[in-house]
């Protein structure tokens, strides 16, 4: 999933004048990825090209990404990211599905309204086999994190983390399936009210 503007300033706000040097050029790579990819087509577009496109060189994307795809899916990190840091800024006392509920409601309301380039950018990620290997690969990356951070407010006696790692495995695959039905659909309902039908749905046996 492409970042929006206001995902990117959730954590903007919080990096020093070298960190954000870097993650301009990280978003600069990413984004220009995605534009020759919406352009050309992702089986057309090599990391030299999107070097190029980015003005930088060849050795500096490898420092930043390990093939084009990792850039394609960047904005997935982004998003991530910023979705975890307000699982765990949420209020101690809340339990973890209603720690989860809650940042998805905070996360959506900061990101405010969906641009077209970000619908086209998912959209175009679900047409590649290649891409949404990349992009498994990557949830089951940030199931692992989700889950530590489960267990961390969890008074459950889950030695195992087994319940933690099925809460966030639920959550992520109901995030997942409110934007695949958003995107096949998105003038019936908003993406943030699907979402909170599916985590009310999904969360029966975790809340």
């Amino acid at each position: 999933m492409v970042a929006s503007g206001a995902e990117l300033g959730l954590r903007e706000r919080k990096m020093g004048l070298r960190e954000r040097k870097k993650a301009a050029t990280r978003q600069a790579l990413h984004e220009s990825a995605l534009r020759l990819a919406m352009e050309h087509g992702p089986d057309r577009v090599t990391v030299e090209a999107i070097a190029d496109a980015a003005g930088v060189s060849r050795r500096t994307f490898s420092n930043y990404f390990a093939n084009k795809d990792e850039a394609l899916l960047h904005g997935e990190h982004q998003r991530m990211r910023a979705l975890l840091d307000i699982v765990r800024s949420r209020p101690a006392h809340e339990t973890p599905w209603q720690a989860l509920t809650a940042a998805a409601e905070e996360f959506y309301l900061h990101v405010g309204d969906l641009d077209p380039e970000w619908v086209a950018g998912n959209r175009m990620v679900r047409s590649q086999p290649s891409l949404i290997a990349t992009q498994l690969r990557t949830f089951a990356t940030w199931e692992r994190e989700l889950a530590a951070a489960v267990t961390a407010r969890s008074a459950d006696d889950d030695p195992l983390r087994v319940r933690a790692r099925l809460t966030a495995a639920t959550f992520l695959m109901a995030m997942r399936v409110s934007l695949d039905l958003w995107l096949d659909r998105p003038a019936d309902v908003t993406l943030a009210e699907l979402v909170r039908a599916a985590l009310a749905e999904a969360g029966r046996g975790f809340a």
